[in-house]
C-alpha cells in the first residue's frame, strides 16, 4: 500500500477507560517515537500470538535489543488490546526478573509498530528442548526463586500474567530469568469477566479448566508449580490432550478435590458437564521421590485446589527449600556452550 493512502487513513485507538475507539489527529499520529529505521534488524529469533519478534541492532546506541512487530490485523481496528495492554503494563514494571520495554518505536505505514525490549539469549522452553544436560537441582531453585521474585512484583503490583509456561521465560546468557509476554495480563481490580480459555492447557489451575472466570494471582502460582515439575522432571509435568484430559491428570497427581478441601467447587460451571473421576491419593512424593520435605512442601503449596489457600509468591521466595542444600546456582549459559 503506497504510504500516502496509509497517512490518510483514520487511526484510531482503544481506550481501555472508555472501552470505545477514538480518532488520533495526524499530527500526533507517531508522537515522539523513534522510526524503526535506526534499528538494524539481525534475524528473526521468534514469533508469539501477537507479534514477530527479531534481533536488531540499535544503530544509535549499538545496544542488541529484541524488536517485537505489533501484529495489526486491520489498521483501522488500531493497536490490538492485547498489545496495548502488553504496553501499559510494561511501561509500569521495573524489576530485574521482568523482561524490560525499552521504548516504542514505528515503521512508515499505521500498521508498523514495533516493541524495543532487553535482548534475553534463550527462552526456557527453547533451552530444555536443546541442552545437552538438564538443569540440576541447584540450578532448578535458582531459576524458580527468579521466578517467584518476578512474579511478587507482578502481584505487588496488582497484575496478573496468566500465561506462565517455559516459553514465556527468558534467560539471559548471566543466568537471569526474566518474566515475558504481557498480552493476556490483566490488572487485578479489572471489573471485565475474564475468559476462561487463558494459560496453556498444560500450564491452567483447576479453577480456570472448571470454568470459574473470578481468575486471582492464584493462577500464576499454579502455573509456575507446573514450571518447577517440568524443570525437576526434564519433562512437562501434567501433557494434558484436552481440558478434560488435564483434569484428570491433575487429578492423578494430586487425588479428587471436593467442598472441604476446596469450598464452592461444586457450583463451577464445567462440573454440570463432567464428572471427575475418584482417585484419593496426593502422589507428589511418588512423582518426586528424590525431593525434600521442603521441596515437596512448596510444591504443595503450589498446587493446593482452593486459590484462596495456595501460596503467594512472597511466601514462595521464603520457602526453606531455597536455604537447604543443594543451594540455588546460577545458569552461566556461555559457560556450558548452551550459547554461540
Amino acid at each position: 500500500m503506497p504510504e500516502s493512502d496509509a497517512e490518510n487513513r483514520d487511526f484510531r485507538i482503544f481506550s481501555i477507560k472508555r472501552l470505545s475507539h477514538f480518532k488520533i489527529p495526524q499530527e500526533y499520529r507517531e508522537g515522539r517515537c523513534r522510526s524503526v529505521a535506526e534499528f538494524e534488524k539481525l534475524n528473526r529469533i521468534g514469533e508469539g500470538t501477537y507479534g514477530i519478534v527479531y534481533r536488531a541492532r540499535d544503530t544509535v546506541s549499538k545496544e542488541v535489543v529484541a524488536l517485537k512487530k505489533v501484529r495489526m490485523e486491520n489498521v483501522r481496528d488500531g493497536i490490538p488490546i492485547s498489545s496495548l495492554r502488553e504496553i501499559t503494563l510494561l511501561l509500569s514494571l521495573k524489576h530485574q526478573n521482568v523482561v524490560h520495554l525499552r521504548e516504542v518505536v514505528v515503521g512508515r505505514g499505521l500498521d508498523s509498530i514495533f516493541l524495543v525490549m532487553e535482548y534475553c539469549e534463550q527462552d526456557m522452553a527453547s533451552l530444555l528442548d536443546n541442552m545437552p544436560n538438564p538443569f540440576t537441582e541447584s540450578q532448578v531453585k535458582c531459576i524458580m526463586l527468579q521466578l517467584f521474585k518476578g512474579l511478587r512484583h507482578l502481584h505487588e503490583n496488582f497484575i496478573i500474567h496468566r500465561d506462565l509456561k517455559v516459553s514465556n521465560l527468558l534467560m539471559t546468557d548471566k543466568g537471569m530469568v526474566k518474566i515475558a509476554d504481557f498480552g493476556l495480563s490483566r490488572p487485578t481490580h479489572s471489573h471485565n469477566p475474564m475468559t476462561p480459555c487463558v494459560v496453556t492447557l498444560w500450564y491452567r489451575a483447576p479453577e480456570v479448566l472448571l470454568g470459574d472466570k473470578n481468575q486471582t494471582k492464584a493462577i500464576d502460582i499454579w502455573s509456575s508449580g507446573c514450571i518447577m515439575g517440568e524443570l525437576l522432571l526434564h519433562k512437562p509435568l501434567l501433557p494434558g490432550q484436552s481440558e478434560v484430559h488435564q483434569v484428570e491428570l491433575i487429578i492423578d497427581l494430586l487425588g479428587t478435590p471436593n467442598e472441604q478441601i476446596w469450598p464452592g467447587m461444586s457450583k463451577l460451571p464445567a462440573l454440570e458437564k463432567i464428572n471427575l473421576k475418584k482417585q484419593p491419593y496426593n502422589n507428589l512424593r511418588h512423582t518426586f521421590p528424590w525431593l525434600s520435605d521442603a521441596g515437596l512442601r512448596l510444591l504443595n503449596f503450589l498446587f493446593m485446589y482452593d486459590p484462596a489457600k495456595r501460596a503467594r509468591a512472597r511466601e514462595c521466595c521464603q520457602s526453606s527449600y531455597f536455604r537447604e542444600h543443594p543451594l540455588p546456582y546460577l545458569v552461566f549459559l556461555w559457560i556450558f556452550g548452551w550459547i554461540k
